[in-house]
Parts: structure tokens; sequence; C-alpha cells
């Protein structure tokens, strides 16, 4: 066994365990301060209560109205604050270590748009059904990275120009968007638009439930690509010098970060920028070298968290979360170009 000042190494046989012992620390901060504002969540509202009530009601303690309020109407929400914006953060990880550029990111690249509109596309024509939003939303964002990809493709996939490409595909759907709402009747119109604004406002313990097994499903494997996404980081020849199959791991990756965002929107409609903060973010609080998930994913479930609470507890009127996460991430990415171009110059 080796002690170092940030990395416990245990070693058996020829076999090793490396963990960073800073991303451990920083992971279990943030679970603390997630589960520190869901509990405010839990008591704050039209409804207030106190802290020992909200506890009592999770326990099993309190019946009729307060177990209603805070297991029925309020714990979903939070729940899906903390599942979706770990899939968020995962997801946004996946694609910036994938291409190297903290800018990648599913929301900005046009995977999260093209969730939405194969989303939309199901609504309009079908329902509203969450298995069926969730494939459409699933087949929607894989053809968009598809397609992405293919304008992107030029003697490989270089970061910069796969970001380029994804913009401008993601501007090109957002007016398919529009124009499928402006063509759509005026109720389920009105509803669709809401609905893409990204709100948790219509969450049940079905699509917690639900969306929360995909994702779990889905963060497992995220783990198993891991280790080969970090050396997919040094380059793919240095990758593939190491025995990773560059091909087959790049299209997992793109599957399955696609997969988490697709699960998000199919349940609250598409989230802008936690994805895009989060693993950056992250990476600053764990000062790893690279873009690691865990740390990540805590990351995303703490910014969701405090977006939703803000939307509904701070600003004067009550506001879809998705409004909230554009008006902060907005800020951030501005202060993410300034550093990066001071980076360059």
């Amino acid at each position: 066994m080796e002690f170092g000042r940030r990395t416990l190494v245990l070693r058996r046989g020829r076999a090793g365990l490396r963990i960073d012992l800073r991303s451990v620390v920083i992971c279990t901060a943030l679970f603390a301060v997630v589960i520190a504002v869901g509990l405010l969540a839990l008591a704050t509202g039209s409804y207030r209560l106190g802290a020992g009530q909200v506890l009592s009601a999770l326990t099993g303690g309190e019946s009729g109205l307060v177990h209603d309020i805070v297991v029925e109407w309020r714990l979903p929400r939070v729940a899906a604050t903390i599942v979706f914006g770990a899939a968020l953060g995962v997801s946004g990880a996946m694609f910036q270590s994938l291409t190297r550029n903290p800018l990648a990111s599913p929301d900005v690249i046009g995977f999260s748009t093209g969730s939405y509109t194969g989303a939309l596309v199901v609504i309009l024509l079908i329902g509203s059904g969450y298995a069926s939003v969730a494939l459409g939303a699933l087949v929607g964002g894989i053809a968009t990275a598809v397609l992405v990809y293919v304008f992107a493709y030029r003697r490989g996939v270089q970061g910069f120009r796969l970001i380029i490409v994804g913009i401008a595909v993601s501007a090109m759907l957002g007016s398919v968007n529009t124009w499928l709402i402006l063509k759509a009747d005026l109720d389920v119109a009105m509803a669709a638009a809401a609905w893409g604004a990204g709100s948790l406002n219509a969450v049940t313990w079905d699509q917690v439930t639900i969306g929360g097994t995909v994702i779990v499903v889905l963060a497992v494997l995220a783990g198993l690509v891991s280790r080969p996404m970090r050396q997919m980081e040094l380059g793919d020849d240095a990758a593939a010098a190491q025995g990773v199959r560059v091909g087959a791991f790049r299209l997992a990756i793109v599957v399955v970060g696609v997969a988490l965002t697709a699960t998000v929107t199919a349940a609250s409609g598409p989230i802008a920028f936690v994805a895009l903060a989060a693993p950056q973010i992250a990476r600053r609080l764990a000062r790893t070298p690279g873009i690691t998930l865990a740390p990540a994913a805590w990351t995303g479930a703490l910014l969701l968290g405090a977006a939703d609470f803000i939307a509904q507890h701070v600003v004067p009127t009550p506001l879809s979360v998705g409004v909230i996460t554009v008006l902060l991430g907005g800020g951030y990415l501005g202060w993410l170009l300034f550093t990066e171009a001071r980076r360059r110059l």
C-alpha cells in the first residue's frame, strides 16, 4: 500500500486499484450539499414545513397532508433534479473528454436539440407517453450525432470542427422545431412549447423511476468505458498503441452520452448548460488533469437542484428550470470563452 499526497494506490499482485483521494472527498462534499439543497426544497413552498416534519415524512412517521406534500408532490421533483442533473453532468463529461474541448456538450453541439426534435415529432404525431417520447428523443439524438459526425469528418474528427458543425446543425434543427410547433394544434403547440423550455413541473414518480433505472444502467456503461475514454484523451494513435479499439469505444461513448441526454429530455424537455458547466466545474474542484465522471455527475445534480430551487422559490414568479440554467449558463459560457481565449494568446 502506497500513500501519496492526493492518491491512494492499493496493489494486489499485478493488479492495481488507483483511487484519487481528492475526487473522493469532493464527491462526498458535493453529495452532502446536494442532499442539503434537496431537503431545503422539500421544506420550502407555499406550505412551509420544518426540518423535523420533512425527515419524519421521509421515514414514514407522518401521514395525511404532510406526507402527501413531501413524498407525493415535492420528492419526485427533488429526485428528478438529482438523477437528471447527474445524467447531464456525465453526458457532458463524456463528450468533452471525447473531443478534448471544454465547449463540447450535447446542448452546444446539437445532440440535445436533436433529441428535442425527435421527442417533439412523437408528441405531435402520437402523444406524450414517456416511453414513446423517450424513444423518439433517443432516435433524434443519435440521428443528429450521425449527421454531425458525417459533416465534421475529414480524415478524422477534430473537436473544434465538431463543435462548429454541431452549432450549425443545432441552429437548423431549432428552426425545424419552431416550424413543427407553429404547424401543430394550438393546445398541443402550447404544451410542447412550455415543455421545450425545460421544466420539471410535470415530473411524476413513474418518470423518475423509469428514467432513473435507465440512467443507472447507462451510468454503469459509462463507467465501463471511462478508462478507454481517458486513454483516448491522449490522442487516437496513443490510445490505439495501448490496445484501445478507438472506433468501437468512440461509438459507445457517443451512444451512451446521447442516451443519457435523451432520457432527461423525454421527461423534462431540453435543459441547457448543465452538461456544459458541470464537468469543468468538477474538474476545477477536484483538480484533476482530465474529465472525471463521478465529480461531474454530482456537480450536475447540484447545479440542476440549485437552479430549480431558484426557479421555484427565489425569483418573484416561478419559472421553468431551463430558463434559470440558460441565464446562469450564458454567463458561464462567456467566462469560459474569455478564459480559453486568454489561454491561447
